[in-house]
């Protein structure tokens, strides 16, 4: 162990120091939160784009704002919509709500609406859905109007709508407002109500397994400090716009910050329990529990950390915005791990334990629980164990070849809420490509004379586009009438400086399907050859495409770049971190051998349930990215605990009697430690956002999994297997 390491965690289980080290975190609680806000007061939800903006569509959106300037910001969709057809009296309800949009009263963020009522009758009931139930307002906000700006606009147009009485009509605000004031709002009171559902859920758990209404509360209470700490510390970073504070991030870090400080909380107090029954002087005691815990609580700490540190890597927008808030988390979490548990602890003493208090002396009671049972069993039969689990792990493994992915962020949200059915009335009441058209911008270096070869090849390149498999139709196409006559071309066809013109491109497919993805894909393939059958000089022209669906196809991109990047640099790293830990080139190679095995299985069991149980046809693409990260970190908590006190045993022991003995002394802490974290991932299943329902769930099965079957079965299994052949006293633990 480390020199300063050692002095810290010496003074912070001493008398004196525990005094200072709780008074420390004390005056930082108290002085932060007089001083500082909240981190829930800058909390946003990420935009889905590159954190550098060099996507394609990130390119072609900056040459829409440059060649086609605009004041306005976020789109929302007012879906009005009736049972059966919209009657007369329904029009008048619809022109009245079109006249407040565009009137002085409308909202103050609302920068232009379709002026529906200024359209004559022919006009409008072109503006309806074929079977004449449903029709579609769109209005703009301001530019620059934020997420919860936008919350206030949809507010004040739902309170007007219910004002104007609309009978049968219905009216639902989706679109991108629409969409970002839903965030805002599932998210309002969702962090209390998940503060309060994590503290019942970890008290009750510890009471139940501990049967100590102390060593249930300290846990708590620990959390509740350092939470206090990380929660005012990120509020500063916000407020000074250091980061970007992530709505979803901090829902997932709350979670995490209470499931790891108990984690380690039962760590300390275990051990401590056990030194209790050797020296008189609970600082004492304390003191030789923390020299053994100090270690693998660094080194588990310190991989997490690594593996949050590595989504700076990252370029899509919410992985990255992840990795600042967790970061920040980390090392508050470690840092108490490393003072203001012990601290606590040794204050508190053998009291922490009533009404069994270890007393000095105490004849401890030989093993026959549980894990003495499996640790026999690893050590009498190593190879049926590990056959029977890497077959049963594998099988799991296998089945993520199966799994459907979606990019569709309206299927996470709840199905009540307003911006989901109205887009679903959308999809069904108008063709799907409409809900969102591919704008088509097509450049040149200098400026661009609209004579008639140009028109002519313009029309030409609608055509082919038209043509291409996957593309339905062509908005405002151009017709022979405007190439006589430029003067009549639609209105923004042509940039300001005359260097950009605008088509629009409507789909066959849903704008977030993967067919849709595809076409886009298909259209940057060909580019070049679009141009030159078109006329168009490939070396004075480009192709760009813009919209949701482009934006799609660039996410689809950076998740694969990113999770590529992560998967490798997280593996790469807590390998190394292993290696250190462990001075060993074997052990971290098992060690993460089982790790990666266990998430795969995870994601593979998990889709089972998702798929076959509950229903689900696809799940949310970052799933993958997000379990890897927390479940792969968190997963070597238990990894390092268990090869540690193995590691103490071998010094006594031969192989396999060290390898049994660390699976029966530390396999009630881990599975405890695993019950906890898995119940406060499941908390997370109570969110509103399927993602995180679906997050909590798979965490949930895979630290069951991970702390059950691989870490108390597999691995020791494993570590047997390979050293079978030792049969001298171990004077060390190492695997080379």
């Amino acid at each position: 162990m480390l020199n300063p390491l050692k002095s810290l965690v010496k003074f912070s289980s001493s008398k004196r120091g525990a005094k200072v080290v709780l008074f420390i975190w004390i005056a930082a609680v108290i002085i932060l939160s007089a001083l500082a806000p909240s981190a829930k007061q800058y909390s946003v939800s990420s935009k889905e784009g590159s954190v550098k903006k060099d996507t394609p569509s990130a390119m072609a959106n900056q040459i829409l704002k440059e060649q086609f300037p605009s004041k306005e910001g976020l789109t929302g969709l007012l879906v009005i919509h009736r049972d059966d057809k919209i009657t007369a009296k329904d029009r008048e309800k619809i022109t009245e709500i079109s006249k407040w949009l565009s009137s002085n009263d409308k909202p103050k963020n609302v920068e232009s609406s379709l002026p529906f009522h200024q359209f004559p009758a022919p006009v409008q009931d072109q503006m309806f859905s074929k079977d004449g139930t449903t029709l579609l307002l769109n209005f703009t906000l301001k530019e620059n109007t934020d997420s919860h700006d936008a919350n206030q606009v949809i507010t004040e147009l739902n309170q007007k709508l219910k004002e104007m009485k609309l009978g049968s009509l219905q009216v639902k605000i989706t679109g991108p407002a629409g969409i970002a004031s839903d965030t805002i709002s599932i998210f309002k009171n969702a962090d209390f109500v998940l503060m309060m559902a994590t503290i019942a859920l970890i008290f009750v758990t510890l009471l139940i397994i501990y049967r100590s209404p102390l060593l249930a509360i300290i846990p708590l209470i620990i959390a509740a400090i350092v939470y206090q700490v990380v929660d005012r510390v990120l509020g500063i970073a916000g407020k000074n716009d250091w980061f970007v504070l992530d709505s979803s991030a901090i829902s997932i870090m709350l979670v995490l910050l209470f499931a790891v400080l108990t984690d380690y909380s039962l760590f300390i107090f275990s051990r401590y329990r056990e030194e209790l029954k050797k020296y008189s002087s609970k600082f004492d005691a304390m003191g030789e529990a923390i020299h053994h815990v100090s270690e693998p609580i660094l080194f588990s700490g310190g991989t997490v950390l690594l593996a949050v540190l590595t989504l700076f890597t990252t370029v899509f927008m919410p992985y990255n915005h992840f990795a600042p808030v967790f970061s920040v988390a980390m090392v508050f979490i470690l840092a108490a791990g490393l003072t203001l548990i012990p601290s606590i602890f040794a204050l508190v003493g053998r009291k922490a334990f009533w009404p069994f208090i270890p007393k000095v002396d105490e004849t401890v009671k030989k093993k026959t629980g549980f894990w003495h049972k499996v640790s026999q069993q690893v050590m009498k039969r190593p190879a049926i164990l590990t056959g029977i689990l890497l077959i049963t792990l594998l099988a799991g493994a296998f089945n993520t070849t199966s799994i459907h992915y979606s990019f569709n962020i309206m299927k996470s949200f709840p199905e009540e809420l307003s911006s989901r059915q109205g887009f679903e009335l959308l999809e069904k009441h108008y063709p799907a490509g409409q809900l969102a058209p591919v704008t088509v911008i097509l450049t040149k270096d200098d400026q661009i004379v609209l004579d008639d070869k140009f028109l002519k090849s313009v029309k030409t390149l609608e055509a082919k586009l038209k043509n291409t498999n996957g593309v339905d139709s062509i908005s405002q196409g151009i017709t022979e009438e405007m190439i006589k006559d430029p003067t009549k071309l639609p209105h923004g066809f042509i940039g300001e400086n005359k260097k950009a013109v605008k088509l629009q491109l409507v789909l066959k497919d849903n704008p977030y399907d993967v067919g849709a993805l595809e076409t886009v894909q298909k259209l940057h393939d060909q580019d070049k050859k679009l141009l030159s059958e078109s006329g168009l000089s490939a070396s004075s022209y480009q192709l760009h495409y813009a919209g949701q669906t482009a934006e799609q196809l660039d996410i689809r991109v950076m998740n694969q770049r990113d999770t590529i990047i992560l998967f490798s640099l997280v593996t790469m790293l807590i390998t190394i971190m292993l290696g250190i830990q462990t001075r060993s080139i074997l052990m971290p190679l098992l060690m993460m051998a089982t790790i990666l095995l266990s998430y795969v299985s995870t994601l593979g069991f998990g889709w089972i349930i998702f798929h076959n149980i509950l229903g689900y046809d696809s799940i949310s693409y970052r799933l993958p990215v997000y379990t890897f990260v927390f479940m792969v970190a968190l997963g070597v908590d238990y990894n390092i605990m268990l090869v540690s006190r193995i590691k103490e045993e071998a010094q006594k022991y031969s192989w396999k009697e060290a390898v049994g003995n660390g699976v029966a002394l530390t396999g009630g802490v881990i599975s405890s430690a695993g019950i906890i974290l898995a119940a406060t991932f499941a908390v997370l299943m109570t969110q509103p956002l399927q993602e995180l329902f679906l997050f909590g769930l798979t965490m949930a099965l895979g630290v069951l999994m991970d702390t059950f079957l691989v870490r108390g079965m597999l691995l020791p299994s494993i570590l047997v297997l390979v050293k079978k052949k030792e049969k001298s006293q171990a004077v060390t633990y190492n695997i080379n």
